[in-house]
């Protein structure tokens, strides 16, 4: 596990973040402590190197699940990334990644639990080794086990942006929907995935991508971006 840390969003952090600069769950937590300008420790741990340092004895003491992101809070141990964000929301609730009424954080919850539990496990990390590994499925069939769940993902998701009229989730600003969603675009783009036919989810990539909280976030320029 590196040793390397930066702090980010503020100059006295309290809050530690253990995540892989490349780990789309990370990088969901990584925007909404961002968003919420909150100052925290980025631990990077390297889900290749040494066999996975997620794997080591010294980070299971700390998350047993052996996953990343996990969020530490003083005595507190957050591991899972929606459970980070809805930790986040609760202790530190300004400024909100939700909406104020029921029906529209009900719908927000809803395609943000689409993406990170429907879609994103399919094509993450320990999911295209066991393909490639004791599976033995070839480059070429493991891409396109890829991309065909994220186009069954995404064109749900787009059908669920139509509710926003184009609007961010919270209007005029991006909160916890939006958290779950630019990282599955950064995969998507990845894994070649042609996305021209989800015009919802661009248009909201591309106001997100400009703000400050999304570019920090991004993989490329994390302390163990490789």
């Amino acid at each position: 596990m590196s040793s390397e840390t930066t702090t980010t969003a503020g100059s006295s952090p309290t809050l530690k973040l253990y995540g892989y600069w490349r780990s789309s769950a990370a990088y969901r937590v990584r925007i909404a402590l961002n968003l919420k300008g909150l100052a925290f420790e980025n631990l990077p741990v390297h889900l290749v190197k040494d066999g996975g340092q997620q794997r080591s004895a010294d980070y299971k003491a700390l998350n047993p699940q052996g996953l990343v992101p996990l969020l530490v809070d003083g005595d507190e141990r957050i591991s899972q990334s929606l459970a980070i964000l809805e930790y986040l929301e609760e202790v530190f609730p300004l400024p909100a990644l939700l909406p104020d009424d029921p029906a529209d954080r009900a719908r927000v919850r809803s395609l943000a639990l689409h993406i990170a539990c429907d879609l994103h496990p399919l094509n993450n990390l320990r999911v295209l080794q066991y393909l490639s590994g004791p599976l033995g499925i070839e480059d070429e069939a493991k891409q396109q086990w890829i991309q065909h769940w994220i186009h069954t993902g995404l064109a749900s998701v787009e059908e669920g942006l139509a509710a926003f009229d184009g609007k961010l989730s919270l209007g005029r600003r991006p909160g916890y929907l939006e958290a779950c969603l630019i990282p599955q675009v950064y995969n998507a783009r990845r894994f070649a995935c042609d996305l021209s036919a989800y015009p919802r989810i661009l248009q909201m990539t591309e106001q997100c991508e400009s703000l400050e909280a999304f570019a920090k976030a991004a993989p490329e320029v994390q302390p163990d971006a490789q």
